[in-house]
């Protein structure tokens, strides 16, 4: 009998790449291969790769080069070792890939991991394989399915990936030309992914896409539909406690989405909608097609529709020709909309992007004291928002054994850790928690009786 080989993934970057990385675990599988969480016992490791920040596709090339002593070692052992690098950075630099770093066996890229296998084979007799075009197939009709034990190895909560892709093209990103167009899946390939998760104790679901408000696949009845209609479809299927989506553009968001938010229990009222500056100049520069008052009023409809919704978003800082009025504009935005969390970074120019050709005017110095008192502003409300819900009851969706021994750790609907100590009979369970105290991020709390669950459960989301 043939031993397992094992394999090693290693995921840089968003949700879609964590979803891609579980599906070549899927579509290798029938190859004998089993995931190991050691690079260096591994005989295939995948970089699984990002290519939105500088600093995400250098740190690749460093990982090549450690992988590198990995291979030789493994070579000196008489065990032969593949090393493939997936993802964006592999669609936008394949050749390069090959010539900064030899070691790498196989180049593929996001659009074509249903071909791994034959790539690996090709790689074995020919020393090396490359597949960076954009396929005519859908690779979805093609990958494999997740067995029900790696479903229920997984947890509580999925990815499922319901669009990819993005025609925005703004200047600053590099999806457009790494992921392609956009394009929706069908409502019924959804759904099959979509039971076959329930049927196996997945309780949390996040609808994923580079562009996910702009979904519009195939309905059953043979028409469009929008990403609000295919949430008020999926919230029908036995077994859903809880539904998300990421990520979102401020120019998608239709009516369809705000009344599901309205309408839908399962729909968790937190919504990352990325804005990146709040200058409607430096919007321009990026390409956005939407100005810091048409994003305000989206956030606006949000809150008319559901009460207690909170928000997330991204923010870049030093986009070049970024004045300190643009500067404080953004900071005037945050004030003004009040997150609960937020992502922000340091501009970084992308090869092949419009953005990479502008003048730089912002220097590293003034991008690392803006990023500073961004993130600070930032960090401030967070913190007053987690605080706000100390002495509070909120619902929780436990999901594995914390750390710390005895402790089970869920997410209140907003996201954030909640700790308690608590069998684990309750994982799966949406159970009330007082929260009793904040530890940076993550709460600690009791689970509440039924004999004390008279106090209701908390609308955290206030605006502030």
């Amino acid at each position: 009998m043939t031993p397992p080989r094992k394999l090693h993934i290693k995921s840089y970057g968003c949700q879609m790449n964590v979803y891609d990385a579980q599906r070549m675990v899927d579509t290798l599988a029938p190859e004998g291969f089993v995931e190991t969480a050691s690079a260096e016992d591994a005989d295939l490791v995948i970089l699984n790769t990002c290519h939105i920040r500088e600093k995400a596709s250098e740190k690749v090339y460093s990982e090549l080069g450690r992988l590198r002593v990995a291979k030789d070692e493994a070579a000196r052992a008489g065990r032969a070792m593949q090393i493939a690098v997936a993802g964006c950075v592999a669609q936008a630099e394949g050749e390069e890939i090959v010539r900064r770093a030899p070691v790498v066996d196989v180049v593929v890229g996001p659009q074509s991991y249903h071909h791994l296998p034959g790539l690996l084979k090709r790689a074995g007799d020919e020393g090396r394989a490359i597949e960076t075009e954009f396929p005519a197939q859908d690779k979805f009709g093609f990958l494999a399915q997740p067995k029900p034990d790696a479903i229920r190895a997984r947890g509580i909560s999925a990815f499922v990936t319901v669009q990819e892709g993005c025609d925005k093209f703004c200047t600053f990103c590099v999806v457009p030309y790494t992921r392609g167009a956009e394009v929706s899946r069908p409502v019924a390939k959804i759904v099959d992914d979509v039971k076959r998760l329930t049927e196996n104790g997945v309780r949390e679901l996040t609808l994923i896409g580079q562009n996910v408000n702009a979904y519009h696949g195939e309905g059953p009845d043979g028409k469009s539909w929008p990403l609000g209609r295919l949430l008020e479809h999926l919230a029908q299927i036995p077994g859903i406690a809880r539904l998300r989506y990421s990520t979102s553009h401020p120019r998608d968001v239709d009516d369809s989405l705000i009344a599901a938010h309205r309408d839908l229990d399962a729909l968790m009222p937190f919504v990352h909608l990325p804005v990146q500056s709040g200058s409607d100049r430096i919007l321009a520069a990026m390409n956005r097609k939407h100005t810091a008052d048409d994003y305000r009023r989206v956030i606006e409809r949000f809150r008319t529709a559901r009460q207690d919704i909170a928000f997330s978003s991204d923010f870049i800082v030093g986009f070049p020709g970024e004045s300190e009025q643009d500067f404080l504009a953004t900071l005037a935005l945050v004030t003004q909309i009040g997150y609960a969390a937020a992502y922000s970074f340091k501009y970084s120019a992308r090869p092949g992007t419009p953005a990479a050709d502008m003048q730089e005017t912002v220097s590293p110095a003034e991008m690392d004291q803006r990023l500073e008192r961004l993130q600070e502003l930032i960090d401030s409300q967070q913190s007053a928002f987690n605080k706000a819900a100390i002495g509070s009851t909120i619902d929780v969706l436990f999901e594995r054994p914390a750390r710390k021994e005895g402790q089970i750790v869920g997410r209140t609907a907003y996201l954030q850790p909640a700790h308690v100590m608590a069998s684990p009979d309750i994982i799966g369970q949406i159970l009330p928690v007082r929260i009793d105290s904040l530890e940076r991020y993550s709460f600690l709390g009791e689970l509440v009786t039924p004999r004390n669950a008279r106090e209701p459960a908390l609308s955290q989301a206030t605006g502030a």
